[in-house]
Formats: structure tokens, C-alpha cells, sequence
């Protein structure tokens, strides 16, 4: 499966739009990353632990789209875009909307 944010596949020809397919993930942000992050916010610094949750969610939002353009039988997912929200009350969660169109290529 090729993924790209890209509107075509160089040296491929789409030959047939399989629609729009979206990969959403909500994830929840723990009471230890969120103190860990909040001393990083007083001194500085990067957050590894809001950096990893970030990544993982990111993967898996694209590995869900993937799997959805798999299922209508395309070979790839062109014009990506990931978008990221926080969420709840506490803005404690954060959510991966990844989307694209999937195509099938000659």
C-alpha cells in the first residue's frame, strides 16, 4: 500500500477512486505523563512521554485508514492529511484524524 500526501504517484496512473477514507484514533493522556508534562511546562523542555503518545496515535490513525482503502480494494492512499485535537475536559485527550483517497493504480 502506498501512502502519500501528494495528489498522484509518480510514474502511476490512477485508474480508478475508491472515496474518501479516514483513520480517527482518541487517545487518552495518563495522570503520570500529564504531571511529567506539566514540570517540563514550569522548566522547559521537551515532553518525550506527550511525544510518544503523539507518534502512536499518529501510526495507528494512518494504520486504520490503510486497513479502511484495503478493504475497498485500493493499493493506495493519495492527498493525506493528519489533523490533531485535544479533547475533554481537561483537554486530556487527543485525538488523530488522518485522511486521504484511496485509488487503485495501473
Amino acid at each position: 500500500m502506498i501512502l502519500t500526501t501528494t495528489p498522484t504517484v509518480e510514474n502511476r496512473t490512477i485508474i480508478e477512486y475508491k472515496g474518501i477514507v479516514f483513520g480517527e484514533v482518541v487517545s487518552g493522556v495518563d495522570f503520570i505523563k500529564d504531571f511529567g508534562a506539566s514540570l517540563r511546562n514550569i522548566i522547559g523542555g521537551r515532553s518525550s512521554s506527550y511525544e510518544g503518545e503523539l507518534m502512536e496515535a499518529r501510526d495507528r490513525a494512518l494504520k486504520e485508514m490503510e486497513q479502511r482503502a484495503r478493504d475497498r480494494g485500493a493499493d493506495a492512499v493519495v492527498g493525506i492529511d493528519v489533523d490533531y485535537e485535544v479533547l475533554g475536559q481537561g483537554n486530556n485527550m487527543l485525538m488523530v484524524i488522518a485522511s486521504g483517497t484511496a485509488v487503485r493504480l495501473d
